[in-house]
């Protein structure tokens, strides 16, 4: 028979309950009633870890990922421009036929080919205005097509970005044509031509091609037309003149818009002023001489 002081020692070892747990004076109590623990103890009373310490070891599992997220999409867009790249390279039509096209529109407008060599008033003058980083790219501006395309996107065309090999490509495969699927094979025809040929092919192929206004293709007749000289012999106003006629031959036509001509003049040698082909001194007396225009034309 168990005494007393068994029991005691019982309730000692496993609880005042006899079942091994601790006995909760608040149990008995209605809830409203019971004692409340601090917030960071749990049910044991043994105190929580931070909110911070428990979720420091799932941040950094997240912002590890967005990295990896930015560096698939640059590579899904990689591989998609490199397809419709691909693509259009394919179904574009071939630039070795190049020349060709350029002395079948030579033939048409009545002017004979080979053309004469641009000479380096006049190539400095065009560059200068329409395309400076000409010798050094490959045939398109990356930054320039962007912003052509944005344009394009946006119902607002920018056709400041076009290269002298696009402009060369337009002229001869997609005249008369416009979208931005046409601007797109403009870009791979840019490209090939810029393979395919030396700059001072596509300058020459670009000069003869090219309308200056006043019923004149390529750079003798406008050269002959206009001032009554060789190409070879040409001052440098009549050199910006050209070379600024070709944007727009309607509209800055130095015989039925002479003052349109003479600002495009002014922002030619502007140009060549900020590229380094002649100080601004230089500058300032081209633009103080006077522009001649004949109605006779070359002598020989």
């Amino acid at each position: 028979m168990r005494t007393s002081s068994s029991r005691d020692s019982m309730s000692d070892d496993y609880g005042s309950d006899g079942y091994g747990y601790g006995y909760d004076p608040d149990a008995t109590l209605p809830y409203s009633q019971r004692s409340r623990r601090p917030r960071n103890e749990g049910s044991s009373g043994r105190p929580r870890p931070p909110r911070s310490s428990r979720r420091s070891n799932t941040r950094p599992l997240k912002r590890r990922r967005w990295p990896r997220r930015v560096l698939k999409t640059i590579a899904v867009v990689i591989v998609l421009l490199a397809v419709v790249f691909g693509g259009l390279w394919l179904v574009t039509p071939s630039v070795s036929q190049a020349p060709s096209l350029v002395q079948e529109q030579a033939v048409q407008h009545g002017i004979s080919y080979p053309g004469v060599q641009p000479p380096q008033r006049f190539t400095e003058a065009l560059v200068a205005t329409e395309d400076h980083r000409f010798y050094s790219n490959p045939g398109v501006d990356p930054l320039a097509i962007a912003r052509l395309f944005a344009g394009e996107l946006n119902g607002h065309s920018d056709q400041g970005g076009s290269t002298l090999e696009q402009q060369l490509a337009k002229n001869l495969y997609t005249e008369g044509r416009s979208g931005i699927s046409v601007e797109a094979e403009q870009v791979v025809l840019a490209i090939k031509l810029n393979v395919s040929y030396t700059k001072a092919q596509i300058l020459q192929m670009y000069a003869e091609v090219a309308y200056y206004g006043n019923n004149y293709y390529g750079l003798r007749a406008a050269s002959c037309g206009y001032f009554g000289t060789e190409p070879a012999q040409l001052s440098w106003p009549e050199a910006a003149v050209l070379a600024g006629v070709v944007n727009a031959p309607t509209i800055d036509d130095p015989r039925t818009n002479p003052q349109n001509a003479r600002a495009r003049e002014t922002h030619v040698i502007g140009r060549l002023v900020a590229v380094g082909d002649l100080t601004p001194a230089q500058g300032k007396l081209v633009l103080d001489q006077r522009l001649n225009l004949v109605d006779t034309g070359c002598t020989s």
